[in-house]
């Protein structure tokens, strides 16, 4: 019987001693970095914005680059979600603040899924009566105009590679709330759970972004990914 186990772990080992240097790591939730790199050709020093990051690098669309020597901003609203980032990610810059088209305080609603909390009432009642998540808390958070944040924040002559935005059907009001003459990124990353493909063109989202002089280069299950024109 240790024989045959022993055969068997050598086995396994031989697969992936074989097999690992064909394997690429992703922390996004559907390979969502792994797509950007390709567009970047390995590019090794970059800046990324990422709203709704959440977390330091779980689900995150841009620790991937963090990995490769690449710095931004992070930003999300959550009470106390940017202690992870401070001590994970200290090359980046991590703010707690909510973004919305108005500066004005909005009821916050937390999971206890942190990946699920949002500004939205819709998805926030959808979600607590049709999913196992629990909403366990609402609070009232105030928000900033994302190009307001990006003045005081955004370091003077950086390009903007890309920006992910992942806020739970709160996205429209983050990218109104954007200057997009001021800034823009090459790529734009954004969630938009509640729309298929043959509906994209009826997205109010996609509609802003198209008039901006976006475009779309790839889809992933949730994640519609734009190029700037």
């Amino acid at each position: 019987m240790l024989n045959k186990i022993r055969i068997l772990i050598n086995l396994i080992i031989n697969i992936f001693n074989k097999s690992w240097k064909y394997f690429q790591k992703s922390y996004s939730q559907e390979g969502e970095d792994l797509i950007l790199d390709n567009f970047f050709k390995n590019k090794k020093n970059g800046f990324y914005i990422d709203i709704g990051a959440c977390h330091p690098f779980r689900f995150s669309n841009t620790y991937f680059f963090y990995k490769k020597g690449w710095r931004g901003i992070n930003i999300d609203a959550t009470p106390g979600s940017m202690r992870l980032f401070n001590k994970h990610r200290p090359r980046d810059i991590n703010i707690e603040v909510g973004i919305g088209n108005s500066n004005i305080n909005l009821k916050y609603y937390i999971f206890n899924e942190p990946a699920l909390n949002s500004f939205s009432t819709a998805i926030s009642h959808e979600r607590s009566e049709n999913t196992p998540y629990k909403l366990e808390n609402i609070i009232q958070l105030k928000t900033k105009k994302l190009f307001e944040v990006l003045d005081k924040h955004m370091p003077v002559d950086i390009p903007i590679d890309f920006m992910s935005i992942d806020v739970e059907m709160f996205e429209y009001q983050v990218v109104v709330s954007n200057n997009w003459s001021k800034y823009k990124p090459k790529y734009l990353l954004v969630e938009l759970i509640e729309t298929k493909i043959d509906d994209f063109k009826n997205n109010k989202t996609y509609k802003f972004l198209t008039k901006n002089k976006y475009f779309l280069v790839a889809v992933t299950g949730r994640t519609v990914i734009f190029k700037q024109k």
